[in-house]
């Protein structure tokens, strides 16, 4: 083998193993993306239709949500902190926040983005008539508030409708 193919095959297997150790900028995959798919854990009661409908709401917008029927909505509503005068039909967690009601996938969005200081979670209280869940799908949200609550009972509009 001449002196100068010698020098190229080096050449070559140099930079093929100098390419292997240089660093590379991450590649979304779909499997990487799923991972980025915030979980939601919703506790609704056993008989309640439209928190099915909330719930499709949130998988239609890129949610992964796990329903769990509960008797005892009372105390998960208790145990997350939610204050009775800002209670709905049902009560979620998602990225360490609690959501409560009918509150569209935008304002959750919003609130794992922003991460407000002091913000426990989100509340639609009641059962609002055109919200995600209790209307049409595809309707925009009309009417209501978004509430955003702390631990020390403080509320604020999170979002107007």
């Amino acid at each position: 083998m001449k002196k100068s193919s010698v020098i190229f095959t080096m050449a070559i297997v140099a930079w093929v193993l100098a390419a292997c150790d240089a660093p590379t900028e991450a590649v979304s995959t779909p499997a990487a993306e799923q991972k980025k798919v915030a979980e939601v854990v919703m506790y609704k009661s056993p008989g309640c239709s439209c928190c099915g409908g909330w719930a499709e709401h949130l998988r239609r917008e890129g949610f992964h949500v796990i329903e769990k029927k509960r008797e005892d909505m009372d105390a998960v509503k208790s145990a997350y902190g939610v204050p009775e005068r800002l209670a709905s039909c049902h009560t979620a967690t998602v990225g360490g926040y609690v959501i409560e009601g009918h509150v569209p996938a935008a304002d959750i969005r919003r609130l794992l983005k922003e991460r407000p200081a002091n913000v426990i979670g989100l509340t639609a209280p009641g059962m609002p008539m055109k919200s995600p869940g209790m209307q049409a799908e595809g309707l925009p949200p009309k009417g209501y508030d978004v509430l955003a609550f702390d631990r020390d009972g403080r509320v604020r509009v999170f979002q107007r409708y």
